[in-house]
């Protein structure tokens, strides 16, 4: 059975929440303090994490910052404010997506078993894969780990899994509605700005000159593409 944190401070949305999941088959604890949530975040294992924003003792930002400092778990931001700095600054610090307050039983539901499945199915397939090296950047598939200049950077899970994709194939461009549809999978359910997001905080970890950069370059009135400069083997799909 999947398990999911809610860390949410209005006991009545969390309980509601939970039922909701647990009518659909998944295993849901509650925490409704942001200290309370990142302890258990940390400490205990769970297939997806709902995080409030606004929450007593740490707020949402503090704690997915502590979560994404250990752990790649797909965290759904909830929140009831709606304004594009938060959900901006959210995607920033690693969260895989935003859903605002009031939302359907059925939208919550379908998004997280829409992240929980492809979360799976982008780590569980690529065990026996080789290690995808370029000048100056190596992608560990099994480890799912990353290392520029030798030196390992802490990637979201989505920002590792916009970058093995786009490693893998090198010299096609994407645009963002593809980017979103082959890593996010919810077209009708998402934000186009998540792949603008992505890309410039995977290029701030990445690049030398997130300005200049060298791996994954903007094909503008198109899209994004991996440059084929550097790719020094032949990958498959």
């Amino acid at each position: 059975m999947k398990k999911v944190l809610i860390i949410e401070d209005d006991k009545s949305i969390a309980e509601l929440q939970r039922d909701y999941l647990e009518a659909a088959g998944f295993s849901a604890e509650i925490a409704v303090r942001g200290d309370e949530g990142q302890k258990k975040a940390l400490e205990e294992d769970y297939h997806l994490i709902l995080l409030d924003l606004m929450l007593p003792g740490i707020d949402g930002f503090e704690v997915l910052r502590a979560i994404r400092a250990q752990k790649d778990t797909p965290v759904l931001l909830v929140s009831a404010r709606k304004e594009d700095i938060d959900k901006i600054r959210g995607l920033g610090l690693g969260a895989d997506d935003y859903i605002t307050k009031p939302f359907s039983p059925s939208e919550l539901v379908a998004r997280v078993k829409a992240h929980i499945a492809r979360y799976e199915r982008l780590t569980g397939g690529r065990k026996n894969q080789a290690l995808l090296e370029f000048p100056g950047l190596v992608i560990d598939t099994a480890g799912r780990r990353v290392f520029v200049e030798e030196k390992e950077v802490i990637l979201t899970s989505k920002e590792y899994d916009l970058l093995l994709f786009l490693a893998k194939h090198p010299n096609r461009v994407f645009s963002k509605e593809e980017l979103f549809e082959r890593i996010w999978g919810m077209d009708s359910l998402g934000d186009l700005s998540t792949v603008t997001v992505h890309v410039r905080k995977l290029r701030e970890k990445i690049e030398k000159d997130p300005s200049n950069p060298r791996y994954i370059e903007t094909i503008w009135g198109v899209g994004y593409r991996f440059s084929g400069r550097w790719a020094q083997l032949e990958v498959g799909d």
